[in-house]
C-alpha cells in the first residue's frame, strides 16, 4: 500500500479519534509533512520504538501503540508460558500522552485475556524493568522517550527477565506486528471492565519498596556523611522520589533539589534538552551549586535511565563529567570495594563505542571485559546468560551516561547510579580529594584516554537517505589514516567482518549483525560510525590515548576534524 492510500485508509476511517483527526487535517496541508507521516511505520530500534508524536503510521498515537501491543501479545501468547496470568508490567513517564499510551496498552493485552499491571503515576524506566522480575510478569512495556525532545514518545518493550528484548525476539515480536494489517481495527477492552475483571491491576509503592531495598545491597560505606553537599535534579522527570528515598536510606541527607525542575513537566520548559549528556542542563544546578557550595551535582533524564555528575574543578567551577569518565569511576570504586575472591570470574561489559579505559581498569584488579554492541538491551543480555556459566556480572556502562551496578534490574539505572556517585564522591572526599582528582590519579596510572562524539541529525525521508549514503561511502572507501596514525584493522559489525590491514587477513566478529564500521588505529586510538536505532541521526565515536591531556586533546581535535570533512563532502 502507497502512503497516499494509508493516508486515505485514516481520513476515511470514520471512528478516528478526535484529536488526531484535528491534527491530521492541518498535517495534509503539507506534502512533505502528510509523506513523512505515513510512508513507513515505526519500527523497533536500539530502544525499542519511539517517534514524534501525531497522525500517521509513522508516527506515535495511540493506533501504533495499539498495533505495537497486538504484536506483542501474540508473541508473548506463543513463546511465554503462563502469560495471561503473569501479565505485563506497564510504566510510563512525564511525556505527552504517556499514560494514555500505557491504558491503550492494559485495553489491548486485556482484550487477549492478559494481565496488566499499571503504575498509577509515573515512574523511572529502571524500576519497570525491575518490576517485570519482582512480579514475575511475562513481560514489560515503557511508555518513555527518554531525553528526546517534547514532542516524542516512545515504547520500550521488556522481556520476562526484564532486559530490553534482544535482536532475536525483536525480530520475533515485528514479525507478529507486521501481521496486524489495519492499526486502526485492532480490538480493544473497556478499562472499567478490565478493572472489574482483575484484568487491570494498579500497582505502585509495594514495588518501589522492593527497589529501595535492593538497593541497599549496593552500599560500601556503613555511614554516610551529611559533610557532603549534593544539589540534585530529575530534569522535569521520573526520578525525584526514589533518587531521594535511596539517598536518605544510605545516610545523604544535606541534598538539595532544583526546585524549578523538580516536578514533571513533559515541555521541559527549563532546558533546551532534557538530557544530562548536554551540559546546559545543569545550569539551574550548577548555580544552585555555586550558591552552597555543593560538593557533587546530580542530574537524571526524564525516565531516569541516564546519570550526570558534575564536580567542583581546580579553577572553582563545576566541570560535567563525561559518561566515559563517570563509568570509570563507578568501575574503579566498584572493584576497589570488592575482595579478590569476590572479583573472581567477574565481568566488566562495556560498548563497542565506550572508553577503553574501562578495560585497562578491569584488567588491573584481574577482571576481564566483554564487549557488546551499542544498546543496554546487550548488556541484559549478557547478563541473563551468566545464569548458566560460572562468570558473574561486576558492572557495566555504555558512554551515553548509562551505567548498572546491581543485576536486580536488566536495564541501565540512573537512581542507582546516583546514589553510588554520591557514596563515591563521600568516599574520595574523605581521602582529600574531589572526584576529577580521583580520575586524575588513574590517567597517571593508566593512561590519559579521552573520548569524542559527534552527532549529526538528519530528518524525515531525505535525512534517512543521506545516513545510508555515508556509511555506504564509508564502506566502499574506508579511512586508511586517521590525524596521522595509520588504520590497522576494520570493523564491519553488517558483514560481521574484521580486517587486519597489517597481518592482512580477517577475523569474524562474534557479536550480532548492525550498521556499524568501526577502524582500530595506532597508539589505541579508534573511530567508529553508528546510525541511531532511535533518533534520525548518525554519530560518530572517537577514542585516544596518549600521555598527557595536551596530546590527548590535539590528537582527538586532528581526527575529529579529519573525519567531519569527510563527511560533509559526502552529503554536499
Amino acid at each position: 500500500m502507497s502512503w497516499q492510500e494509508t493516508l486515505k485508509k485514516w481520513t476515511s476511517f470514520a471512528a478516528l479519534d478526535e484529536a488526531l483527526l484535528k491534527q491530521l487535517n492541518e498535517v495534509v496541508k503539507d506534502e512533505k509533512e502528510v509523506e513523512d507521516a505515513f510512508y513507513k511505520n515505526l519500527t523497533f530500534g536500539t530502544g525499542g520504538m519511539r517517534g514524534v508524536l501525531g497522525p500517521g503510521t509513522n508516527r506515535m498515537n495511540i493506533y501504533t501503540v495499539r498495533k505495537a501491543v497486538e504484536g506483542l501479545s501474540l508473541y508473548i501468547k506463543e513463546n511465554v508460558q503462563h502469560c495471561e496470568e503473569r501479565g505485563v508490567a506497564i510504566a510510563y513517564d512525564s511525556r505527552y500522552m504517556s499514560q494514555e499510551f500505557a491504558i491503550e496498552a492494559a485495553r489491548v493485552l486485556g482484550s487477549h485475556g492478559i494481565k496488566a499491571y499499571v503504575f498509577e503515576s509515573l515512574r523511572p524506566t529502571p524500576l519497570l524493568s525491575f518490576a517485570v522480575r519482582y512480579l514475575h510478569a511475562a513481560a514489560g512495556i515503557m511508555i518513555t522517550a527518554s531525553h528526546n525532545p517534547p514532542e516524542y514518545n516512545g515504547f520500550k518493550v521488556y522481556n520476562e527477565d526484564g532486559g530490553q528484548v534482544p535482536l532475536k525476539e525483536a525480530a520475533a515480536i515485528i514479525e507478529k506486528v507486521d501481521l496486524v494489517a489495519d492499526e486502526l481495527s485492532v480490538n480493544v477492552a473497556e478499562q472499567k471492565d478490565l478493572e472489574a475483571n482483575g484484568l487491570l491491576t494498579w500497582v505502585g509503592e509495594k514495588v518501589d519498596k522492593a527497589y529501595l531495598q535492593a538497593l541497599k545491597g549496593l552500599q560500601k560505606q556503613e555511614n554516610a556523611s551529611d559533610d557532603l553537599t549534593i544539589v540534585f535534579t530529575p530534569l522535569h522527570g521520573t526520578s525525584h522520589d526514589l533518587v531521594l528515598a535511596g539517598l536518605n536510606q544510605v545516610g545523604f541527607t544535606n541534598v538539595h533539589v532544583v526546585r524549578e525542575q523538580a516536578n514533571p513537566d513533559p515541555e521541559f520548559r527549563t532546558v533546551e534538552s532534557p538530557n544530562p549528556e548536554e551540559h546546559q542542563a545543569f545550569t539551574m544546578a550548577i548555580e544552585q551549586g555555586q550558591a552552597i557550595n555543593a560538593d557533587i551535582l546530580i542530574g537524571t533524564d526524564p525516565d531516569a535511565d541516564r546519570l550526570g555528575v558534575a564536580v567542583i574543578d581546580a579553577n572553582g567551577a563545576y566541570q560535567v563529567l563525561t559518561g566515559n569518565q563517570l563509568g570509570t569511576l563507578m568501575l574503579d570504586y566498584t572493584l576497589s570495594h570488592l575482595s579478590e575472591e569476590e572479583r573472581k570470574n567477574g565481568k566488566l561489559i562495556k560498548t563497542i563505542v565506550t572508553t577503553e579505559m574501562g578495560r585497562t581498569v578491569a584488567k588491573s584488579y584481574g577482571v576481564d571485559t566483554i564487549d557488546t554492541l551499542t544498546g543496554f538491551k546487550f548488556i541484559g543480555e549478557k547478563i541473563k546468560e551468566f545464569e548458566s556459566t560460572e562468570e558473574h556480572y561486576l558492572f557495566g556502562f555504555e558512554e551515553s551516561y548509562g551505567f548498572l551496578i546491581g543485576d536486580f534490574v536488566r536495564d541501565k539505572d540512573a537512581v542507582q547510579a546516583a546514589i553510588v556517585a554520591c557514596e563515591m564522591a563521600n568516599y574520595w572526599k574523605k581521602q582529600g580529594k574531589t572526584l576529577l582528582q580521583a580520575l586524575d590519579g588513574l590517567y597517571e596510572q593508566h593512561g590519559y584516554y579521552l573520548e569524542g562524539m559527534k552527532s549529526l541529525t538528519l530528518k524525515g525521508k531525505d535525512g534517512a537517505e543521506q545516513i545510508a549514503t555515508i556509511m555506504e561511502d564509508i564502506r566502499a572507501n574506508p579511512f586508511t589514516e586517521l590525524g596521522g596514525l595509520k588504520v590497522l584493522a576494520v570493523e564491519d559489525y553488517d558483514t560481521s567482518n574484521r580486517t587486519l590491514l597489517v597481518e592482512d587477513k580477517n577475523e569474524i566478529i562474534e557479536l550480532p549483525k548492525e550498521n556499524v564500521m568501526k577502524f582500530i588505529l595506532e597508539e589505541d586510538a579508534w573511530v567508529c560510525f553508528r546510525p541511531s536505532g532511535t533518533e534520525p541521526k548518525i554519530k560518530s565515536y572517537f577514542g585516544v590515548k596518549t600521555t598527557e591531556e595536551t596530546k590527548s586533546k590535539d590528537l582527538l581535535q586532528a581526527i575529529q576534524s579529519q573525519v567531519e570533512e569527510r563527511i560533509n563532502q559526502i552529503i554536499a
